[in-house]
Parts: C-alpha cells; structure tokens; sequence
C-alpha cells in the first residue's frame, strides 16, 4: 500500500515539474523563437529593421508590463488558475501572430503572446519554489534555468529549420500545440493554490522588505540585458558578416542555449553547496569575461571565436540565475511569492528590452546604417565590436554592484 502511494506521488511530483517546465520553456521559446526571423521579416515586409525590431520589442514590453500583474493576480486567486489562463492566452496569441497579414498586426498579436507568458513565466517559478524543500530549492531554481535555456536553445534551432521550408509562420504556428499540451497538464497535474484572504493588505507591506531585493533586481537588468543582446546581435553577424546560410546560423545560436541546459542543474547545486553569494561573483566574472571576448575573439577568428566566446559567457548566465533567484526568493513568505517572482521578471524583461532596443541601436550605429542588407561584412564586424565591449562594460558594473551589496552587515547566506 506504501510503496503504491510512493509510486502515485512520484508520478504526481513529474507531472507538475512537466507542466512547470513545458510552462517556462514556452515563455523562453517566445522570446527566442523570433530573433533569428528578424532578417526574413526585413525582406517579408520591406520594412527597416527598426520596425521589424517591434516583433520582439512588443513582447518584451508586454511581458515587462504584466509579470507584476500577474503574480500579484496569482497571490490573490491562486497561482494554479492564473497559469492556466495564462496558458490560453499564449496559445491564441500562437496563432493570431502565425495568421498575420501585416507587420502590425503581427505586433500586436506578439503583445497579446507575451502577457501570455508574463503568467507562464512568473507562476512557474512561483510554483516551483513552493513545492521545493528547503534543501533543494537551489536544484529547483537550477532545473528552471535549464528549461529556460532549453526554449532559447530551440528558438533559433526551429527558426532556423522552419523559416526555409514553412516561411516566417511556421515559427509562430509550432507554439500552438506545444501551448495546448502544457495547458492539459496544467489542469491535469497541478493542485488547486487558493489565494489568500488578506492578499489586499499584503499590497501595503511588499515593498518595504523588498528594498533588500534592489542589488538582485539591478543586476538581473544588466545581465539580462547581455545576454539578449546575443540573440539580437548575433544572427546579423552569423549571416550579414561571415554570410553564413540561415539554418547553421540557427545551429550556432543554440550553441549557448545548449551549454546552459547541461549547466543549469549544476548550477543549482552549486547554489545549495556553496551558497548564493559565492555563486553570484562566480557567475559575474564569466559573463563580463565572455563578453569582452564576443568583441575581440570574433573579429580575430571568426566561426571558431564566437564558438569559444559563448562556451565562456554561457555558464556564467546558468550560475547567475541560479543563484540571483535562490538569494531572492529565499526568506520570502509563501503568499508573497507571485508577486517577488514578477519583480524577478520585471527586472529581466526591462534588460532583455534594453537589449533588443538600446543594444540595437547600439550595433546600427556601430554598423553605420538600420539597413543592414547594404552594410558590409567589415561594418558588421564593428557594430559586433562596440555592443560587447559596451556588455563587459556592464558585467563590470554588475560586478561592483554585487559585491557592494556584500558589506559586514550583510553576510552571504
């Protein structure tokens, strides 16, 4: 009788971590998915790259805008509800945008796409941390890294396979089935999290504990911010500046999506051995080493530079994230979960904003024009040299603020 039980919660343990992975790894496939399209849509819709760049934009912006919303609406009502609408959402929003007919309405749809995944991405994580003991919690931060790199990884690798054979929609209409089999083992697996009675009165108390939270917050922009600026970034330089054929530019891309789902895990356990703060710098240093190495390797030794760059800068964003997350959610009372989970991704997605649109800009004025198809391989190659020296310029700064925040008074944990 036991061992049946043992065996009927060991099932009911992997079916809601598979719906909380299916969950985050769509919210990251949507922020992906899209950046490799970026050169089809300039030449799909004869438009320059400063309006095809709203694609992205446009989610970003909307998933920034609902995070805090959404796990403030999961603290109230429950976190189980919330995802399952949040599930639905991103599935309609799946096929509006693989049905549009124009640039805008595709920008919309993608705004309607990431309010979806704003309740994708904070209750997953707010749900995973609750059904996490204490001693793993680490581990569990690190398995949603590693789904998350999972759904970067997949972006441009299905982009990369799709755009050539389905054209631009199919990257938009491959999210709908995938939306559907998470929202069924949402319902299917997940328990029932009801909201609580005084979650209007919380409203008043969250931001005065959370004033620790702002050292996290800051340098989950910046990092964010990087590695976004990757995605941006790097399918121009892959394709415009070596002229590298779309599907191996999507095979590279995954490079250091891949090498994060083999490192989140790790990470994770890092984390619970050592501690978040140790963890943290660790994680820095690689990021701030890889992104200098993106402006100088690339230009040197082209395919093979960029290779080793990314094995660099990779596992630093796995070690980060890992332990940025643990340290902020690790002394938070269970019904204000939601809501510090949504300033977690409200911090990241302002940084993968500022990386689509000020390290846009960035890379153009490092290229000397938005129209990159008449800019040549040599102002691909500088436009790639300014964004990252400008990135391990902010490592830096992230550097100093994490170990600013590391005075006697505040002990690592």
């Amino acid at each position: 009788m036991e061992q049946a039980e043992t065996h009927a919660s060991a099932r009911s343990i992997s079916g809601l971590t598979a719906a909380l992975a299916l969950s985050m790894l769509l919210a990251s496939l949507g922020t992906s998915i899209a950046n490799i399209a970026l050169p089809t849509l300039v030449l799909a819709f004869s438009a320059p790259f400063a309006q095809v760049q709203a694609v992205v934009v446009a989610y970003l912006a909307a998933l920034t805008i609902s995070v805090v919303i959404a796990g403030r609406l999961g603290d109230c009502f429950g976190l189980k509800p919330m995802l399952v609408s949040g599930l639905a959402i991103f599935a309609v929003a799946s096929a509006m945008c693989a049905m549009a007919p124009n640039l805008w309405v595709l920008v919309g749809a993608r705004a309607v796409q990431g309010v979806g995944a704003a309740f994708l991405m904070t209750l997953a994580m707010a749900l995973m941390r609750q059904t996490s003991s204490e001693a793993r919690v680490g581990r569990a931060m690190g398995l949603l890294g590693t789904v998350s790199a999972l759904g970067t990884a997949l972006g441009p690798t299905l982009g990369g396979v799709l755009i050539p054979v389905t054209g631009w929609r199919g990257i938009f209409w491959v999210q709908v089935p995938l939306a559907v089999l998470a929202l069924v083992l949402a319902i299917a697996m997940l328990r029932d999290t009801p909201g609580k009675q005084k979650a209007r009165s919380a409203g008043l108390r969250w931001s005065v504990p959370n004033r620790s939270l702002t050292p996290n917050l800051l340098v989950n922009v910046l990092v964010a911010a990087v590695m976004m600026t990757t995605l941006v970034v790097g399918p121009f330089y892959l394709g415009l500046g070596l002229g590298l054929e779309e599907a191996l530019v999507g095979f590279l891309m995954a490079i250091g999506p891949a090498i994060s789902i083999v490192s989140g895990i790790p990470a994770g356990r890092l984390v619970d051995a050592w501690g978040s703060a140790r963890v943290l710098a660790m994680g820095l240093a690689f990021l701030a080493a890889g992104a200098f190495l993106l402006a100088v390797l690339p230009n040197m030794i082209g395919v093979t530079g960029y290779v080793l760059s990314i094995v660099v800068l990779t596992p630093g964003y796995q070690l980060f994230q890992a332990a940025n997350n643990t340290a902020a959610l690790a002394e938070i009372p269970k019904d204000r979960r939601g809501t510090v989970s949504g300033l977690l991704a409200l911090s990241r997605n302002f940084g993968l904003i500022a990386g689509a649109s000020v390290m846009g800009a960035v890379f153009a004025y490092g290229v000397g024009t938005e129209n990159f198809g008449y800019a040549t391989p040599a102002a691909i190659a500088t436009g790639m040299q300014l964004t990252f020296l400008l990135a391990g310029g902010m490592m830096i700064v992230a550097i100093g603020v994490a170990v600013g925040h590391r005075n006697p008074a505040k002990r690592p944990q």
